[in-house]
């Protein structure tokens, strides 16, 4: 390690971060700024890479929380992402303005920050498509850079459950754009419970799901999931907490929206979309946040908009302590991986299932549920939930399922699993080591950066 890296690292680390200034900022400043904010906050945040763009830029993500290297058991794993379309931009800019707010309200200790860092993981990557965005125009609806390097819409690229499970599954993730492959590595390693990825276009929250096979989940024009309940209240907690996202009508190019929310198919239907493989394939609830008109406001717009935004991206954070969460524990008290817990009258495509810690997270409405939980070799489980609402109290209701070990497998049991194994369909090998990386930073990519930092500080402000 250098000699000037040495001298920066403690600098680095004791400096607060600076106000970051209401601008566009480009990929290499963003990257200085992440760096600059987790070096000086080591404590709350950690900076991983997901993996390259096509053109090799990394995709940075900043986790925060009170533990912010790993995985915590209880404590919910949320992410926000922007810019998967290289010309909608404006979700860059209220991700790094947000990033910053955490920061100064933790180091500050008000309250609403505290609460959301000690009961939470936040991981936010700002730009999914840095080669996008170096292609971009300014022109407010028909910028180019939409797409990535290969002219890819990022966006349609994600295996689509409509278009078959078992085949979608087999499909070689070569295939795959970069990008894509490295979001979907990247919810193999992490437990994500809740997401939102922010475009710009329009104004409107929308939901699962994006497309339909024309089944029995298409009920008057909208493709109805079986969450259908808990992705309005979703999409309302948004727009309801937004200036201007409820009234609907916005803008002037866009048709209504009933509250300021729609269902993703009703609108138009998306094939390959990426919220909804994260509901279907790594059961995390995913909204498509449209949050500005344009989709390169003017300059002079910025701190309006993050003003407009800031409690919907505040409070929608929050929703990831809805409902329930607990861990599975077979006869011998050992909490288990793939155990299948259920709600019923909910169907998902692929079952819900505990991760490596033997943990599961639903969110639900308050109300009674009544649950079912299976794993092999042990009795089927059922128990009936009252469920309170935990968002005011920064905690989903905490319940564990302890199972009952059986010498032979009866035929109930066996019922159950071969309905809940879905096998090779829904692919269950996720949850390795977590901590964030499937391509973690060493010091020597670190480095790359850390010695610019200072260089660069005066461009943030």
């Amino acid at each position: 390690m250098s000699s000037l890296l040495l001298l920066l690292i403690p600098f680095l680390i004791l400096a607060p971060a600076s106000t970051l200034e209401f601008r566009y900022h480009n990929n290499r400043e963003i990257e200085q700024y992440l760096l600059q904010v987790n070096a000086s906050n080591p404590d709350i945040t950690h900076l991983y890479s997901i993996g390259q763009s096509v053109k090799g830029q990394q995709l940075w993500v900043l986790a925060l929380g009170v533990r912010p290297r790993r995985h915590t058991v209880g404590i919910p794993e949320f992410k926000y992402v922007a810019n998967m379309h290289g010309n909608e931009v404006l979700g860059r800019v209220l991700l790094l303005q947000l990033i910053d707010d955490l920061m100064r309200g933790y180091r500050n200790a008000e309250t609403w920050s505290l609460q959301l860092l000690n009961s939470t993981r936040i991981h936010i990557l700002p730009t999914m498509n840095p080669d996008g965005f170096d292609d971009l125009d300014t022109d407010c609806q028909y910028s180019q850079g939409r797409f990535n390097y290969h002219g890819i819409d990022l966006n349609r690229n994600f295996p689509d459950a409509f278009a078959g499970l078992r085949r979608q599954q087999q499909l070689d993730e070569k295939q795959r754009e970069a990008e894509v492959r490295a979001v979907i590595g990247w919810l193999r390693t992490e437990s994500f419970v809740l997401s939102a990825n922010l475009h710009g276009g329009a104004l409107v929250a929308s939901y699962p799901y994006d497309n339909s096979n024309r089944g029995s989940e298409l009920v008057g024009g909208a493709s109805v999931s079986p969450d259908d309940d808990v992705f309005i209240h979703l999409a309302k907690v948004y727009s309801h907490n937004h200036a201007t996202m409820h009234k609907g009508d916005s803008c002037a190019d866009s048709r209504p929206f009933l509250d300021g929310i729609t269902n993703g198919y009703q609108w138009y239907p998306l094939i390959g979309g990426m919220q909804d493989y994260n509901y279907v394939w790594a059961q995390c609830l995913e909204l498509t946040l449209e949050v500005s008109c344009c989709k390169y406001p003017p300059v002079g717009e910025l701190p309006d908009l993050w003003r407009d935004n800031r409690k919907s991206l505040l409070a929608y954070i929050q929703q990831v302590h809805l409902g329930v969460k607990g861990r599975v524990f077979d006869g011998s008290g050992v909490p288990v991986q793939n155990a299948v817990v259920e709600v019923k009258s909910r169907n998902n495509m692929c079952p819900f299932r505990t991760d490596k810690h033997g943990e599961y997270y639903r969110l639900l409405l308050p109300g009674n549920y009544s649950f079912t939980v299976t794993y092999p070799g042990h009795e089927v489980l059922t128990e009936t939930l009252n469920v309170p609402y935990g968002p005011d109290n920064f905690s989903a209701m905490k319940h564990d399922f302890r199972l009952r070990q059986i010498a032979t497998t009866t035929a109930r049991t066996q019922a159950n699993l071969t309905q809940a194994d879905l096998t090779p369909s829904c692919n269950y090998t996720l949850h390795l080591e977590a901590g964030g990386a499937v391509a973690r930073p060493t010091w020597k990519g670190l480095s790359v950066g850390l010695g610019l930092v200072a260089a660069v500080l005066l461009s943030l402000n």
